[in-house]
C-alpha cells in the first residue's frame, strides 16, 4: 500500500498543543460544550462502560467519563504538556500510531482531535481494533462549513494583496464523509449526523486568539512560509460579515458513531427472509410495480 498523503506538519502540531496546554482554558467553553454534546450520546446506550479512552480531549472529556462511573480513563494525546492535563491516566501517543493492544478498551471518545491526522481511515482502523467486540467509538470533527467565514475573509484579502492565495485554514471532511470512512475502518453500525455550535466575537482579534489558545493555527504543509503582509489580517477582519450581536463563527460538529463487530450485534434480515407482508402491516392494497392504483 501506498504511503498517505501527507497534508499536516504533525511535528509543528505537537509543538503548538504543548504551548497551548498553557492556555486552552480560555476556550474551555467552547471545548466543553462540544464534549457534553459527544458524551451525550451515551444516554443513548444501555451498554455499561469499564476502559475507555480518551482521544485528545484537552481536559474536557476524561473527567466527565469518570463522572459517569467509568473506572478506568486513559488519556493520550500528541503533547505531553496536554496528556498530563486531560484528566485521566497520561499517555504520550500520537493519533497514526496508536501504542494500545487490540481490545484494550470497550470505549474510545475523540473530541475534536482526529482533524490533524494524515490518514485518517488508518487511524480509525486503529481504534477498531483497539476496541473490544462491541466497543464504542463516539468520535466529533470540525467539517465543512466550520470557519467558512474565516476562510472567505482570508481568501479574498490575500486576492486583493498578492493575486493569489495559499491554505490559512485547515481543510475539513463534509458530513457525506462520515459513514463511509467508520465503514471502510471496519466498524458496525456507523452513523454520521452533524450539530452546529454558533459563536460570535466581539472582534476579529477574539477569534484568532481563541484559534491560537486551542493549539489550532494552520499546521498544513503547505501553508505559505512567508511572513503574510502587514495589511492581510486587517484586511480580512473588515471581510468578516457584521451582525447586530457580533461576528459569527460557524463551528460545525460532525459526529461519528461506530461500534466494534461482534457477534452478539443485530443484522440485517436476508433480502427475502420476511414472513409478514408490509402492506398487510400498513392495511393497504399491494399493487405490482409500474401499476396505477385505480382512482
Amino acid at each position: 500500500m501506498s504511503d498517505p498523503v501527507q497534508v499536516f506538519d504533525r511535528a509543528l502540531l505537537r509543538r503548538r498543543r504543548d504551548r497551548a496546554a498553557g492556555t486552552v482554558d480560555r476556550v474551555a467553553p467552547i471545548l466543553a460544550e462540544a464534549a457534553d454534546r459527544l458524551i451525550d450520546r451515551l444516554d443513548d446506550t444501555t451498554h455499561r462502560f469499564t476502559r475507555a479512552l480518551d482521544l485528545g480531549g484537552r481536559g474536557q472529556v476524561a473527567e466527565r467519563l469518570a463522572a459517569r462511573g467509568i473506572p478506568f480513563v486513559v488519556s493520550a494525546d500528541l503533547s505531553h504538556r496536554m496528556a498530563a492535563r486531560a484528566g485521566g491516566i497520561p499517555v504520550v501517543a500520537d493519533e497514526e500510531w496508536l501504542p494500545f493492544a487490540e481490545g484494550a478498551f470497550d470505549l474510545v471518545v475523540a473530541s475534536l482531535s482526529l482533524h490533524w491526522v494524515n490518514d485518517l481511515p488508518g487511524a480509525l482502523v486503529q481504534i477498531r481494533r483497539a476496541l473490544a467486540p462491541d466497543g464504542l467509538f463516539l468520535a466529533s470533527l470540525p467539517g465543512l462549513p466550520t470557519l467558512q467565514e474565516l476562510r472567505t475573509a482570508l481568501a479574498e484579502a490575500e486576492t486583493e494583496l498578492r493575486g493569489g492565495i495559499s491554505p490559512r485554514v485547515s481543510p475539513f471532511p463534509e458530513l457525506r464523509d462520515g459513514a463511509a470512512l467508520l465503514q471502510r475502518a471496519g466498524f458496525a453500525l456507523p452513523v454520521a449526523d452533524a450539530e452546529d455550535i454558533r459563536l460570535r466575537y466581539r472582534s476579529p482579534l477574539g477569534l484568532l486568539a481563541d484559534l491560537r489558545a486551542a493549539g489550532e493555527g494552520n499546521a498544513t504543509l503547505a501553508r505559505d512560509r512567508r511572513t503574510p503582509p502587514r495589511a492581510l489580517f486587517p484586511l480580512a477582519s473588515s471581510r468578516l460579515p457584521q451582525e447586530a450581536d457580533g461576528i459569527p463563527a460557524t463551528c460545525r460538529l460532525l459526529i461519528l458513531t461506530g461500534w466494534a463487530p461482534s457477534a452478539t450485534q443485530p443484522r440485517p434480515a436476508r433480502p427475502g427472509s420476511a414472513t409478514a407482508r408490509l402492506a398487510d402491516a400498513l392495511g393497504t392494497i399491494e399493487h405490482p410495480a409500474g401499476e396505477k392504483p385505480a382512482m
